[in-house]
Formats: structure tokens, C-alpha cells, sequence
């Protein structure tokens, strides 16, 4: 049986979570667990909530950093209307007065600014991030300033679509465990990381569940998800 476990992982590490794939781990998890197993009786799989990878993504998830989804979408959307698609050179052709209009603070505009001179530099290859560890991939990402391990994690989920990313630091994803598992608090950041190894290997699929019923709750798909 640990043998047969070690190789099931085995395999997931060196796999991208597909709709099959995201399928089969909800279906694992919710024989393990019966609180996740009643948030798909109710509103059934979670979507994969799939990104491209590449540098628009990073920018988009920056926005996203400490905002609504919802805020951070329009923010994104205004500047796509400048370029598409999206490239460093195109983002470092726009000034402090242009990304403020767009949506960006000063702080997110430094950090675009970082990543896009990272990437013309070589300092980052974001297409050779397929082919790391997840761990590798962390370490490579947070070198660039304006990129913490959240901004890291959500790449590796959603872009990079890896099946055993954990979002701790993710703030809907403490609500959504709290309210789920029915716990007094809201499990800070340390807690979190404990109760997600029950979920191994499938913790990116955990996530999706539990933001999955975040968004459920009334008012939640209009004012998006509050990150950070």
C-alpha cells in the first residue's frame, strides 16, 4: 500500500492537473473527507480555474495581490486595452500616470516594473519553470521583488496547474477551511499548512474545493475573492 501511494505521487509530480485530473483528486478527497465530500453534494466539482503561463499571468496575479478578484480583473482588463497581448517591453512603455489610470498603485507598478526588467535581463526564464520542482520553482520566482511566496503559489496552481500547491498564506482559502471544518477561529497561516497535509497529494485540488465554496456563499461571485 506505501509503495503503490509513493507512486501515485510519483506520477502527479511530473503531471499538470487537467479537468480529468482535477475530477479524480476531488474524487479521492471526498472519500477521505466527509466535510469536502458534502461541498460537492451542494454545488458540485470545483472548476480548474486555469491561467496561461507567462508574463501577463504574474502582472495579473500582482493585481491581484491584497484585492478583490473582482478590483484586480478590471484593473487587468483596462490594461489589456493599451496591449495585446501583453509583453515586458510593452509594460515598461507605460508610465507612472498610465498604470495609476489602469489601476496600479505605486508599489505594483515597481514590482511590474521588476518583472519585466528580470525577464529582458535573462534574470528569470519563465517558460524553463515548467520543468522544475515545485520548490525550484518558488525559489526562482520569489528572487524578484514584489513577488512573495502567495504570488508564487497561485502561478504554480493556476498557471503552471501543479496538483499539490497550498496556498496558506491565502486569505479566502482560511475563511473557506474555517467555515467548512466548522472551526472556532480562522486557521492563521501555520495552522492552515497542518491541516493541508491531510490533503496530500492533492492539495491544489483542496484549494479549488474550498474556494469553490467561499464563492457560494451569497454576494461572494459579485465582490470576488479578498486575497493576500
Amino acid at each position: 500500500m506505501v509503495i503503490c501511494q509513493m507512486l501515485i505521487e510519483s506520477c502527479l509530480m511530473s503531471q499538470v492537473l487537467s479537468v480529468e485530473l482535477l475530477l479524480e483528486g476531488t474524487a479521492q478527497l471526498t472519500q477521505r473527507d466527509p466535510d469536502l465530500a458534502d461541498v460537492v453534494s451542494q454545488i458540485g466539482p470545483p472548476p480548474l480555474w486555469a491561467r496561461e503561463p507567462g508574463f501577463a499571468t504574474l502582472i495579473y496575479i500582482i493585481l491581484e495581490q491584497q484585492v478583490s478578484l473582482a478590483s484586480a480583473r478590471a484593473a487587468y482588463n483596462r490594461l489589456l486595452v493599451w496591449h495585446l497581448p501583453m509583453t515586458p517591453e510593452a509594460f515598461l512603455e507605460l508610465d507612472d500616470t498610465t498604470l495609476k489610470t489602469i489601476g496600479f498603485s505605486r508599489q505594483k507598478t515597481a514590482y511590474g516594473r521588476f518583472l519585466a526588467q528580470a525577464l529582458l535581463a535573462g534574470e528569470l526564464d519563465l517558460p524553463g519553470l515548467a520543468d522544475l520542482t515545485d520548490d525550484a520553482v518558488r525559489l526562482e520566482l520569489v528572487k524578484i521583488k514584489g513577488i512573495g511566496r502567495w504570488t508564487a503559489e497561485i502561478y504554480l496552481m493556476e498557471a503552471l496547474l501543479r496538483p499539490d500547491v497550498w496556498p496558506k498564506g491565502d486569505l479566502a482559502l482560511a475563511v473557506a477551511v474555517k467555515r467548512v471544518k466548522r472551526l472556532a477561529v480562522t486557521p492563521n497561516p501555520a495552522v492552515l499548512e497542518i491541516i493541508g497535509e491531510v490533503y496530500h497529494p492533492w492539495r491544489a485540488v483542496a484549494a479549488r474545493l474550498f474556494w469553490h465554496h467561499y464563492l457560494s456563499a451569497p454576494g461572494r461571485k459579485s465582490t470576488g475573492i479578498p486575497i493576500g
